[in-house]
């Protein structure tokens, strides 16, 4: 279960998200909201990447005092994923592979499947945004995490590979139990996967619908 208490983050003295009490249980989960709500800050202070005030909590492990462990059992992409210009992604992904431990054929097998080994030792530079959309969607699969975060998971790729993230989802989720964060504006197909809660991001706080 995800534990969010007295959370809240500013920027400039400004109020982005702000949540006095929030349990999100394992599951998949429906993030909602219009672009600029503050979906992205709240997915980025759970994964740990910018600093919040407050406490955050999964599966008991505080992401303060459990800071490595915790990190090792939540993943996340990013809506608009920023790498060196100079790295390839078969770099950068071998480089995160190893630093959640994941197994050397999990690498392969989902890179293989989102069709990235067809490009993934080329520059980053040289990618289309759909191209780097992909690298961040598989990095967040890597290693054995209970939690991920896809964050606007569907924008930028074509319809086939929106199709196989729905599946990898799906498998991760009734194969190994892992609990799923998406957040997005569109619609998602619910007959496909089986969205639990959802919650909205709307006036600085969240919700659940």
């Amino acid at each position: 279960m995800l534990k969010v208490k007295n959370y809240s983050k500013s920027y400039n003295n400004h109020t982005i998200v702000a949540v006095d009490n929030l349990e999100i249980p394992e599951g998949i989960h429906w993030v909602k909201g219009i672009n600029g709500s503050g979906k992205s800050t709240f997915f980025r202070s759970i994964a740990g990447i910018i600093p919040f005030d407050g406490e955050i909590l999964w599966n008991n492990l505080d992401i303060r005092k459990d800071a490595v462990t915790y990190r090792m059992q939540v993943n996340m992409s990013e809506a608009d994923p920023l790498y060196p210009d100079y790295l390839s992604g078969y770099d950068l992904l071998n480089f995160i592979a190893e630093a959640k431990k994941a197994e050397t054929s999990q690498l392969q097998q989902i890179a293989e499947v989102l069709g990235v080994d067809v490009y993934w030792k080329s520059a980053i530079g040289t990618y289309s945004s759909g191209m780097l959309k992909k690298i961040s969607l598989l990095s967040a699969f890597l290693g054995k995490p209970s939690l991920i975060m896809l964050d606007e998971p569907l924008i930028t790729i074509d319809d086939r590979s929106v199709q196989i993230v729905y599946e990898l989802v799906k498998e991760y989720a009734e194969q190994q139990g892992v609990s799923f964060l998406l957040s997005s504006h569109q619609d998602f197909r619910f007959e496909q996967l089986a969205i639990k809660n959802m919650y909205l991001v709307q006036n600085q706080t969240i919700t659940q619908l």
